[in-house]
């Protein structure tokens, strides 16, 4: 398997596992009723299980074109030193982005967010190349 492919599973892995910070917290604040039931009726979540729950939602959001560069570029034949840099840029903002954003820190998160997606941009790049 290619890198990129494999760094688009781990980007899955990772999107999933940010659903269990949040998941955690609802329980402990509002009780596994609450965590367990349809969520309905739940107050705004804040502080830090509401960045949680947004860092969640913002990787789903990234996840997705990151996902289709990568499947484009790796049917194209596209793969390479650019297609392997975009990938992991993308990874490893993303990680960063998730523990910024759920610690709370603003402007940092925002670089964190730029730098993967110069990651895909990277990956475009190499695909009309």
């Amino acid at each position: 398997m290619s890198t990129e492919l494999t760094l688009l599973v781990w980007s899955a892995v990772l999107c999933v596992a940010l659903a269990l910070p949040y998941t955690m917290g609802v329980t402990i604040e509002y009780g596994l009723g609450a965590a367990a039931g349809n969520r309905e009726d739940l107050p705004e979540l804040t502080g830090w299980i509401g960045r949680a729950r947004r860092a969640h939602a913002n990787m789903v959001e990234n996840l997705i074109p990151f996902a289709a560069i990568v499947l484009a570029a790796q049917i194209a034949g596209k793969n390479g030193a650019l297609t392997v840099l975009g990938a992991q840029l993308f990874f490893w903002f993303r990680v960063a982005h998730a523990i910024i954003y759920i610690a709370g820190i603003p402007y940092l998160r925002t670089l964190a967010w730029v730098g993967s997606v110069v990651g895909m941009a990277l990956i475009v790049t190499a695909f009309f190349a």
